[in-house]
């Protein structure tokens, strides 16, 4: 119900509060800075080239020439106002789910959840660990990402930990009901896979729910504009209990997840819908992953993408011995891995990078992580372009 929340909200009075607005290292402040420690974190965030980046990846469709299907970044507003509506209804800390919303698939990978699977498989290979979204957004948030200070100093964004809490712990392949927050103060590094724990906060169960609500529509949406689905697939009406006469759309089924959601939930049970809806929900998800996610049109690109990204990390991986030779064969790639990477080494490092070394040089399984963490941040076009110039030389 409205405002049923308000008691546990992530705000001064919570006795989580301090532990909420906790930053593994001092953040400077300015004198005339009006902005809350979220607010802070929020345009922290927006500011990043990863969030940027995000514009130019796929969200489930590869289809970079259609400005009406949903890419990464456009994925990611949807979670933002879908948060922020059951926030301000349920009287919770709008401004942490923002910020937690915008920043929940920073470090997805070119490609989708294919080029996730891609990544991992390189990964569980070559270093002995999978490769996870969530995981990977943190990694970005804590250690890649760098703004430039108010002395011209890059330092790393260091977000206050129910921000980089919500982001790790934000898995929206969920399939249980009543979602309620972990009590544990625990070291985020603890986490080894996705959905291991529970958000800490009650902002970061609504994001997680809220991921869930955002997708299952709109990929409905997208296949239907790429010819996918036909518009009036009688599965999909039976599913959402619809007349012939009526239209399905993004609207009306975020409309319904939405009220539902807001109508059942409480603090005692956790954030949950009704059975009847939740039973919706998951036939939508079945229905999705048999007509859209597994469809031939769909996983045609597979082969391609996994080559586009092999290739790249094989090319990167026998530069450590030979950088040069690598330097000459593809420059471009090569030239800009170099200044990247030397951004978190101590080695001939510039004297602005005040952020943290994360990589040894010395140690080549480092050296293969960094390359991950790189092509994680590729845009699908960069990574097109890349390969392309990598056959080619």
């Amino acid at each position: 119900m409205k405002n049923s929340f308000v008691e546990v909200a992530a705000n001064e009075r919570n006795p989580k509060w301090q532990n909420i607005i906790k930053r593994n290292k001092p953040l400077y402040k300015k004198e005339n800075d009006i902005r809350s420690e979220f607010d802070r974190d929020y345009t922290r965030i927006i500011h990043s080239t990863a969030f940027r980046r995000m514009r130019h990846k796929t969200q489930v469709f590869y289809s970079p020439t259609n400005d009406h299907i949903c890419t990464r970044i456009e994925h990611i507003m949807y979670v933002e106002s879908i948060s922020y509506m059951l926030a301000k209804y349920l009287g919770l800390n709008i401004e942490l789910t923002k910020a937690i919303a915008i920043a929940h698939d920073i470090g997805h990978s070119p490609f989708g959840h294919q080029g996730e699977k891609i990544l991992s498989s390189i990964s569980e290979r070559d270093i002995g660990e999978s490769f996870w979204h969530e995981k990977n957004s943190l990694d970005m948030l804590d250690k890649i990402e760098l703004l430039e200070d108010t002395k011209g100093n890059y330092q790393n964004l260091n977000l206050t930990y129910s921000v980089r809490d919500g982001v790790i712990s934000h898995c929206g392949e969920i399939d249980e009901n009543k979602i309620k927050p972990r009590t544990d103060f625990i070291d985020l590094a603890d986490c080894k896979k996705a959905n291991q724990f529970a958000p800490y906060t009650w902002e970061g169960c609504v994001v997680k729910i809220a991921d869930k609500i955002s997708y299952l529509g709109r990929d409905i949406i997208d296949a239907i504009t790429l010819g996918i689905l036909d518009k009036d697939i009688k599965e999909l009406y039976e599913i959402l209990n619809c007349d012939s006469d009526e239209v399905i759309n993004n609207t009306n089924i975020i409309n319904e997840f939405i009220y539902d959601l807001c109508e059942n939930s409480n603090c005692e049970d956790g954030l949950c819908f009704s059975d009847d809806v939740f039973k919706k929900i998951n036939k939508i998800k079945e229905f999705n992953y048999k007509k859209i996610y597994l469809s031939d049109k769909v996983t045609a690109s597979n082969k391609y993408f996994e080559l586009i990204i092999n290739t790249i990390y094989e090319f990167l991986k026998a530069s450590y011995k030979n950088v040069e030779s690598a330097k000459r064969n593809c420059p471009e790639l090569m030239n800009a891995f170099d200044d990247w990477i030397r951004c978190y080494w101590s080695y001939e490092r510039n004297e602005r990078n005040k952020n943290d070394v994360i990589f040894n040089i010395d140690n080549e399984i480092e050296y293969y992580r960094a390359i991950i963490y790189y092509i994680s941040g590729m845009t699908d076009n960069y990574a097109i372009d890349i390969y392309n110039k990598i056959i080619k030389s």
